[in-house]
């Protein structure tokens, strides 16, 4: 059984309980998900989860991804499958989808997130999805010497190290929890 309504709650109700300055925007998601709708599924509308991953390397560079849909650097990440069992393992699985790194050499920094984000995202009638909202749940990974492999040309034009201050200028302060975050799995 994939991850559900329930498993999410339980997931935002502990990120809040370690960042409660974040509670007056996670407010809407967190009372949609109290009406048990199936936001795990792409095609629930107004929102969805989605999971990233954050890849810091050696304590100084993080990995980011040129979004082919929408022309943006980001981190990795994307719409939870059936067959994800946590939210960390879609993170996971969303870093080695899009950049080809092989996931046995990347350690979750911690169990739980190191943002959770909630933003509206446009229309793709391509794909025939209205606007609608994403509650992306992020998560830290750490890496010694992993490399980008091939990319997934469908999601992603390009993979690439950035130093922590760059990074966070481009993608914003969901960055610097990179190196804030506590530890819980090693």
């Amino acid at each position: 059984m994939g991850i559900n309504d329930s498993d999410i709650a339980g997931v935002l109700t502990a990120y809040l309980e370690r960042y409660p300055q974040d509670a007056r925007q996670l407010a809407e998601p967190l009372r949609r998900l109290a009406e048990g709708r199936g936001f795990a599924s792409r095609r629930t509308f107004p929102m969805h989860v989605t999971a990233g991953a954050l890849l810091v390397r050696d304590g100084a560079e993080v990995l980011l991804i040129e979004h082919l849909a929408y022309g943006v650097t980001l981190q990795p990440g994307g719409h939870l499958e059936p067959t994800d069992k946590t939210l960390v393992g879609a993170a996971l699985r969303q870093l080695s989808e899009e950049t080809g790194l092989d996931p046995g050499q990347v350690v979750p920094v911690s169990a739980h997130p190191a943002y959770v984000e909630f933003g509206q995202v446009p229309a793709r009638p391509a794909k025939v999805e209205p606007d609608h909202y994403h509650l992306d749940f992020g998560y830290v990974f750490a890496t010694a010497d992993a490399e980008v492999g091939r990319i997934q040309e469908s999601e992603v034009t390009g993979a690439a190290w950035y130093p922590l201050d760059l990074a966070e200028r481009l993608v914003g302060p969901r960055i610097a929890r990179t190196v804030t975050t506590p530890t819980a799995v090693r």
